[in-house]
């Protein structure tokens, strides 16, 4: 069993990452005592780049949620170096444009690089559900998104079902997209928004490229 102690510097590490868990009452006197090393995340924390082989070659099951709609899912879709078809077509209707009730295909890689993230932060602890924002989106969902003002772009990846805006509870934009930058499979958009839900990244497979919204 884990001592105190153990746990004070586990709670400290994870603040340090962004993990929005703070000590629970009572800790911060024996927290404030914690060496600096142990706010200090390893300096590859954060690199996707240096996952080995086994990481990609394993099953692959995505756990997701999709507040506008009520709906989550836990689907194996990937297993021996093959999409399972019917989980990849329930993730696309998961990822579906709500408002303008139509399902497109999702690019696979689109779906790689979240799963990708979401294993790789289980690997410390952190399984939680990535929140699905938005998805796929029609021509004409995304233009009543432009026309009312919402950060939308006039030729947006999401049309093509190659975006999708993600939110995971316990990271920071920050952390959580520095991790989807790190896998250097396309263009990442971090939307600070203040509030209980706070802000969140938008991931998608075009160009290598940073933006803040």
């Amino acid at each position: 069993m884990a001592s105190r102690r153990d746990f004070l510097q586990h709670g400290m590490r994870l603040s340090a990452l962004g993990v929005l868990a703070p000590l629970v009452p009572g800790q911060a006197d024996a927290a404030s005592q914690a060496a600096p090393a142990d706010l200090t995340p390893p300096p590859d924390l954060f690199d996707a780049q240096l996952l080995d082989l086994d990481f990609w070659v394993k099953p692959r099951t995505l756990t997701l949620t999709r507040p506008a709609s009520g709906e989550r899912a836990r689907l194996l879709y990937w297993k021996d170096g093959e999409v399972i078809d019917s989980a990849y077509q329930e993730l696309c209707h998961l990822l579906r444009d709500v408002n303008g009730r139509e399902t497109a295909p999702i690019d696979p890689k689109l779906l790689e690089m979240l799963w990708g993230t979401q294993a790789f932060i289980a690997r410390y602890g952190l399984e939680q559900p990535l929140e699905i924002l938005s998805g796929y989106r029609t021509p004409a969902s995304n233009k009543r998104l432009i026309e009312a003002g919402v950060p939308a772009a006039r030729k947006s990846l999401h049309m093509e079902g190659k975006a999708a805006d993600v939110r995971i509870s316990s990271l920071t934009e920050e952390v959580l997209g520095g991790l989807v930058r790190s896998f250097r499979q396309g263009g990442v958009g971090y939307y600070y928004r203040s509030g209980p839900k706070g802000g969140w990244i938008h991931a998608d497979t075009g160009l290598n490229r940073t933006w803040k919204g």
